[in-house]
């Protein structure tokens, strides 16, 4: 295939693009800067509502990855404006000039996040699920919303909900790391509210498996079929690497250093089934969070 990637320089897009070349699919970039553009690279500015249409023409899939990091800084009201702007902006110009193309792309695959439903407490949720409430779940629905004029066209498109995704390159795991390999780790909160994961493999393999499977559109929950409570995914984290977790974050604490972040991201209880994956058959490589982590740190902490 030939695909068009925007994000393609964050956690996903970097694991992904070798991954779609290993496998003879065509990528290229979307970029946000004119700086080094050649002949795989295409130029966008969000912000300022630029594309060029003929730039968009004759791809076989599109895959739009681009998106502040939620996890960057305290929520202001400009970081949470920014956050917004920078998924529902980016994906209204993208989808907007995609349904004009004389050529458009067969399939749009359009990241979102499980943060969609809110908090679920113990209860299960799925692709089924209603949204919830709260400030990811309002930007979750615009995000999604701003994907409408592909689908009138008669695109195929589907919504990545990731849930967190491990990897040692980057992400929520990369930022534990330090206090966890220093002994410091411990539960946030009371440990009880559920984590939904997904390793970053399975997230390339995923990937890979919706571009081909032409059956699939709408919402697809990109988590592995076992979630875990944050007590849980501490002990996992670290028995792989050999230390202790004996100093816990209450969740006091980590509303006075992260504010509102720390309620719809740490202390936010998720429990997503990948419940559209299960159905088309796709095989995990990870499905237990022990195997996903002894596969990235390997002997490490040892």
């Amino acid at each position: 295939m030939k695909i068009l990637m925007t994000g393609s320089s964050g956690l996903v897009g970097t694991a992904l693009r070798p991954a779609l070349a290993t496998t003879g699919h065509q990528v290229f970039r979307l970029v946000r800067s004119r700086d080094g553009l050649d002949e795989d690279t295409r130029y966008w500015n969000p912000d300022a509502g630029e594309v060029n249409a003929s730039d968009l023409e004759g791809f076989d899939a599109v895959i739009h990855l681009a998106g502040d990091n939620i996890a960057d800084g305290r929520w202001s009201a400009v970081k949470k404006q920014r956050i917004r702007d920078s998924r529902v902006k980016s994906t209204r110009l993208l989808c907007d000039t995609l349904a004009r193309l004389r050529q458009p792309p067969k399939v749009l695959l359009s990241a979102s996040g499980i943060g969609i439903y809110g908090q679920s407490g113990d209860e299960w949720v799925d692709e089924a699920s209603p949204a919830g409430a709260g400030f990811l779940a309002g930007v979750c629905r615009e995000w999604e919303a701003a994907t409408q004029p592909t689908e009138q066209k008669g695109i195929r498109v589907v919504r990545l909900r990731f849930g967190l995704v491990l990897s040692t390159e980057g992400g929520a795991l990369a930022k534990m790391l330090l206090p966890f390999k220093l002994g410091l780790g411990g539960v946030v909160g009371g440990g009880q509210q559920w984590w939904s994961w997904i390793s970053i493999n399975d997230v390339t393999g995923i990937i890979q498996f919706l571009l081909e499977q032409d059956s699939i559109c709408g919402p697809v929950n990109m988590v592995a079929p076992q979630p875990v409570t944050n007590r849980e995914f501490t002990r996992s984290l670290g028995r792989v690497l050999h230390r202790p977790t004996l100093f816990p974050l209450p969740a006091f604490v980590a509303r006075l250093a992260l504010g509102e972040m720390a309620d719809e991201t740490l202390l936010a209880s998720t429990r997503a089934r990948p419940a559209r994956l299960l159905a088309a058959s796709y095989s995990f490589r990870h499905h237990e969070l022990g195997a996903a982590l002894q596969h990235l740190f390997g002997g490490e902490g040892k």
